[in-house]
This record gives structure tokens, sequence and C-alpha cells, in this order.
């Protein structure tokens, strides 16, 4: 079964949050390639400004290098993408960046990894992998 980590499940953890364990052990049957993982180059963004707006550019970088060493493919928003998230974000009640791992979860037959709430109206589009709700994504 392959998986797409949203903001919240990498961002649990990268903090050691809630739901850090569940991730840790995706990523240790993506290396072992027992599994596929994929992020949407929009979530990775997303990861990356809440990073720098709650510790600062330096820790960016940081966390930039510790991301790129894990085994995820990092999908490009191309247009077939870009036009999947815009038609889910006309019909459910989700943020726009959101979208974006719903429609790879979709292009890739996956699961998505969250704890992210928004994600319960989606639940008939993609299978959800729910993480404890802890500080988490968006």
């Amino acid at each position: 079964m392959p998986y797409v980590l949203d903001s919240f499940a990498l961002l649990a953890y990268l903090g050691g949050e809630e739901g850090q364990q569940r991730v840790t052990e995706i990523l240790r049957q993506a290396e072992a390639q027992e599994t596929q993982l994929h992020l949407s180059v929009i979530n990775y963004g997303e990861v990356l400004y809440m990073v720098e707006r709650e510790r600062g550019l330096t820790e960016v970088h940081l966390t930039i290098a510790a991301i790129d060493q894990l085994p995820i493919e990092v999908v490009d928003a191309d247009r077939r993408l870009t036009f999947a998230a815009a038609h889910i974000k006309a019909s459910y009640p989700l943020a726009y960046a959101d979208c974006f791992a719903v429609g790879l979860a979709q292009e890739k037959h996956a699961t998505v990894v969250t704890g992210d709430p928004e994600f319960k109206s989606v639940e008939t589009l993609v299978d959800v992998e729910w993480l404890p709700q802890g500080k988490g994504g968006s």
C-alpha cells in the first residue's frame, strides 16, 4: 500500500509529536522498499513556511536537509495534479494545499497519512490513515 504524507504527518515526524512513531514505521517500510511514500511539493512548501514562521530561516535549511534524506518521492505540481487539486477544492471544504495531497493519493492509489480533521470530508475520495491530533500541520 503506497502512502502520501500531508504537512501534518511530516511536521509530526520532524517535531517529535504524536504520530511520529507511525510515520517512522512507514519511513522504514519505504526504506526497505516494502511501500512507496509520496509528498507533493506543495505540501513540502507548506512544511517549510510553517517551520520558517515558527523557528526561522536557518531551521528551514536544516529541515530541507532532513527531508531530502528521507525515502520520499517528492512529486511536482504539474498541470494534471493542479487541475485535480482545483477540482477537489471546488467540491470539498479542504485547504488548497491539502487538495494536492488528496489528488496525489488518487493518482498513486495511495492512503493519505494525516491527523488534520479537514480530511474527514474527503474520506469518500481516498483512504485516510489517522494520526493522533497533536500540534501537527496547517
